[in-house]
């Protein structure tokens, strides 16, 4: 039983139920609050093993599937997860995730260093944007997409920050 999450039947579920949660409630946003959003990191992390161990015993009983050949890389969700905690700590941001990558622009001028080399993020010049993504999902053409179209075809979850909030009202 579960407060924040509805019944994820998939790894993907989950995942994206975990994003709009973050959006809702984190601490930075209006509404959200410290105590919610670690609420939700271990609701998350529960229904995670949940689900990873019935996608392994799903794929062990129907394919013999190994751990390394499975769609679902766990390390990466891992690390799109810390990635996301560590760059929603900055103020003055604004956080797009696209699929598997982690958009940033908003005041990023002063923060161009801890994102670079802290982070590891990437400048993407054309998009006036910083990007994260994992080595498991790097760009495999070489199209030059607008950002609208990448949120498009991939779908895209923002999370803003209390601070932004407070000059758009």
């Amino acid at each position: 039983m579960t407060t924040y999450f509805n019944n994820p039947k998939t790894l993907e579920e989950l995942r994206k139920q975990y994003k709009n949660l973050l959006k809702k409630y984190h601490p930075d946003n209006v509404g959200g609050s410290e105590e919610a959003t670690k609420d939700i990191n271990n609701e998350y992390e529960a229904l995670f093993k949940v689900l990873k161990d019935k996608h392994n015993q799903t794929a062990e009983d129907t394919t013999r599937q190994t751990y390394d050949n499975m769609k679902w890389d766990f390390a990466e969700d891992e690390a799109l997860r810390d990635k996301l905690y560590k760059i929603m700590q900055i103020p003055g941001l604004n956080i797009t995730i696209v699929g598997n990558w982690i958009w940033v622009d908003g005041d990023t001028y002063i923060h161009r260093a801890t994102l670079k080399h802290d982070l590891h993020f990437e400048w993407a010049s054309e998009k006036k944007k910083w990007y994260w993504h994992s080595e498991a999902f790097r760009k495999k053409s070489n199209k030059k997409l607008s950002f609208d179209t990448i949120c498009n075809y991939y779908g895209s979850a923002d999370v803003k920050t209390k601070q932004r909030e407070m000059l758009e009202a």
